[in-house]
C-alpha cells in the first residue's frame, strides 16, 4: 500500500521576524563576561535510520526509526572581556541548567555544559572574538534523571 498524500496547512505560530537578539544564560554564571554576536539553537536529531532490509525484500531497502531523540549542541561567537578566561575555567564541562533567550521573548530551557570557549585570531581594525560550543545533556545533575527541554512561550508568541 503507498504512503498517503497529504495536503500542507498553514502553519500555527509566529515565525521569527529577526534573530536579534537571541542570547545564552548559564545558571551557574549569568553574567559571564562574553557578548554574543550570533547563536545557533539547539536542533533535535533523530538519529540514523536503523537498517530492516532482509533477503526478503524484493525493490526497496527498508528502514525504521529510532525511539530516542538528541538535543544538538549551541554554538556561536561572541565578543569577549578576557577576564572571561576565570569564569571560563569555572563553567567548562560543569553541568548545569542552560537558558536560549530568543528574540520574542521565549525561551529554551535544558541541562547541558560549556563544552569549549575558543578565541579565534586578533588583529588590528576588527574585533576579538571567540567561539563556543554547549552540549545539552538532558540529564538532571542534581539526580542524574532524564529531563527534556523545556520550551516557554512568552505572551503574544502562541
Amino acid at each position: 500500500m503507498p504512503a498517503a498524500n497529504t495536503a500542507r496547512i498553514a502553519p500555527v505560530g509566529i515565525p521569527l521576524d529577526d534573530g536579534f537578539s537571541t542570547k545564552i544564560a548559564f545558571a551557574t554564571d549569568a553574567n559571564v563576561s562574553f557578548w554574543e554576536k550570533t547563536v545557533k539553537p539547539p536542533g533535535v536529531d533523530g538519529g540514523d535510520a536503523i537498517e530492516q532490509t532482509t533477503m526478503h525484500n524484493t525493490a526497496w531497502r527498508t528502514m525504521s526509526s529510532r525511539s530516542l531523540k538528541t538535543l544538538t549542541p549551541v554554538t556561536g561567537t561572541c565578543a569577549y572581556d578576557p577576564v572571561v578566561y576565570d569564569q571560563i575555567v569555572a563553567l567548562i564541562n560543569v553541568e548545569g541548567s542552560i537558558t536560549v533567550h530568543f528574540s520574542n521573548g521565549d525561551t529554551l530551557d535544558f541541562f547541558g555544559f560549556l563544552k569549549s570557549f575558543d578565541p579565534g585570531d586578533n588583529e588590528e581594525g576588527s574585533q576579538p572574538e571567540a567561539s563556543f560550543e554547549i552540549v545539552p545533556t538532558n540529564t538532571d545533575p542534581s539526580d542524574g534523571s532524564e529531563s527534556a527541554p523545556n520550551y516557554i512561550t512568552s505572551a503574544g508568541t502562541d
